[in-house]
């Protein structure tokens, strides 16, 4: 059975392991770290098998180049899952958890950087279509989910990740 929860001091090393695995590399777990020591990790969750770490996912702060002041946009960044758990639902569970406690905390939307075939399940869409453009110029792997009904409408331009993507080399 996996539990998904929120990420506590416990978990740092397991979440940084299991990044490192899961991307093949230490660019998304200086990320993480990057993020959190920052305290720019506003939703961190983990998937936990056996009381192990098997799946993470983290959203941070986006800004938006046109957008009302009380504009609130997070990007999720990264997800990932062990190898050996991968293709059973555990990352779709991670993404759906950590959009609900993204509403509860009430951000107006969210924006993902990701595979085409996958974020669309959760209602994501293409951010071209909405205006949003993005630092890495990327077209239709760049998407947006909507959170707070109507909030696309009053945006356009420009989402920026926090700075500590371009420091991890994400």
């Amino acid at each position: 059975m996996v539990e998904i929860r929120h990420e506590t001091q416990k978990d740092l090393p397991a979440v940084r392991k299991l990044n490192e695995q899961a991307f093949r590399g230490k660019a998304e777990a200086n990320l993480v770290d990057l993020l959190r020591a920052a305290g720019k990790g506003v939703v961190s969750l983990v998937a936990l098998h056996d009381s192990c770490v098997i799946g993470h996912i983290l959203f941070s702060p986006i800004t938006v180049a046109n957008a009302p002041a009380n504009f609130r946009g997070v990007g999720l960044a990264p997800m990932s899952v062990l190898p050996e758990f991968q293709n059973q639902g555990i990352g779709s569970r991670l993404v759906r958890a950590g959009l609900e406690a993204c509403k509860r905390k009430r951000y107006d939307a969210v924006v993902v950087l990701g595979y085409t075939n996958y974020y669309p399940r959760f209602g994501f869409s293409r951010a071209k279509d909405y205006g949003l453009d993005n630092e890495y110029n990327e077209l239709d792997s760049f998407m947006v989910l909507e959170l707070n009904e109507g909030v696309l409408k009053t945006i356009s331009g420009l989402v920026k990740y926090a700075p500590e993507f371009k420091i991890a080399g994400c």
